[in-house]
């Protein structure tokens, strides 16, 4: 027992490592209100920029800056490709849009620039990662419009881009995972471009806070319930928990989960995201659409990227790359 709730899953051993070097590296100062901007300048010391992220290695990137939301600042972007590959590709690649986790409060698009690189490498996608603007000093919905709008940016420069329309996915992890399945939600709900699918990693998608795997991650593991806490706090501030946080912010909320993109949503069994990420699939199902569930035994919150040799992250990478070959095959 935690002394503040149920028994907590127990977490694989071969993971614990990994989730020892997370605590270390990312979760060196406790996350609450008061510490946000001390996280942040740490954040800055642990994301590599783009030249050393990418290296040696044949893939190209390109920052620009996009029309912002109707009334707000524009929104920077990097886009990541394949090298050689602008202007130049025999047919249209699939697309990605990349949405970076940080509980809503941290990190930079450069957070989220790994994925899009290893996508480029292997899938020859062209991948965008959008710089939104942060809580508290941007509330809620400053983050899913700036990503909605540089998803309609993405889709109405598809030919300039050299990307198929239609093999648009957006992905995201964390915080990153609850902005994609927002975005899905927001342009299901104003008829706007068509996804191929939402890769929702670890999705933080519900504001309240309140299922049992929040109560057994309370104080223990990797992003845990208090942390979550000061994320959902610092977006929402009083409308937390009300009727009137939207479901284009907190897609749990979403009384009608039709009509969406197909859905792959993964998640470990030991972290606080497992109940809520495991009700959103179940939704989709009941509402008749599309989703490939996975939770891994034991796991960690961000424990494939934390833990890559360990049995069970192989078999996460697999699940997802699986998903991802059927997905960009149209």
């Amino acid at each position: 027992m935690t002394g503040r709730g149920p028994a907590p899953v127990p977490y694989d051993s071969e993971l614990e490592p990994g989730l020892a070097f997370f605590l270390d590296l990312v979760e060196q100062i406790p996350l609450r209100a008061e510490t946000i901007l001390a996280n942040r300048e740490h954040f800055a010391t642990i994301i590599q920029p783009m030249s050393t992220q990418v290296g040696e290695l044949p893939v190209e990137w390109e920052d620009r800056v996009i029309p912002g939301p109707e009334g707000a600042p524009d929104v920077a972007i990097t886009i990541v490709r394949p090298a050689g590959s602008a202007g130049g590709a025999p047919r249209p690649a699939p697309g990605v849009l990349g949405i970076h986790g940080g509980g809503y409060v941290l990190g930079t698009r450069f957070f989220g620039t790994g994925e899009l690189i290893d996508l480029a490498l292997r899938y020859g996608t062209v991948g965008i990662a959008v710089e939104y603007r942060l809580a508290p000093e941007h509330p809620a919905p400053a983050q899913v419009e700036d990503c909605y709008a540089a998803l309609e940016w993405f889709a109405a420069n598809a030919v300039e881009l050299g990307i198929d329309p239609d093999r648009i996915i957006v992905s995201g992890a964390s915080a990153g995972g609850g902005l994609a399945a927002a975005v899905s939600l927001v342009a299901r709900d104003r008829g706007g471009p068509a996804l191929a699918g939402q890769l929702l990693n670890t999705p933080m998608i519900d504001d309240r806070n309140d299922t049992v795997s929040a109560h057994q991650y309370d104080g223990i593991g990797a992003w845990d319930r208090n942390n979550n806490d000061t994320g959902w706090n610092a977006m929402l501030g009083a409308d937390r928990g009300t009727d009137r946080v939207s479901p284009h912010t907190a897609p749990a909320r979403a009384a009608d989960l039709g009509g969406l993109p197909p859905a792959f949503i993964e998640v470990g069994s030991a972290e606080v995201f497992r109940d809520e990420a495991t009700d959103y699939a179940l939704r989709i199902w009941a509402a008749g659409g599309r989703a490939e569930l996975h939770v891994w035994s034991g796991a960690y919150h961000g424990f494939s990227g934390f833990s890559p040799d360990a049995i069970v992250s192989h078999a996460a990478i697999s699940a997802r790359d699986s998903w991802l070959r059927r997905v960009f095959a149209g």
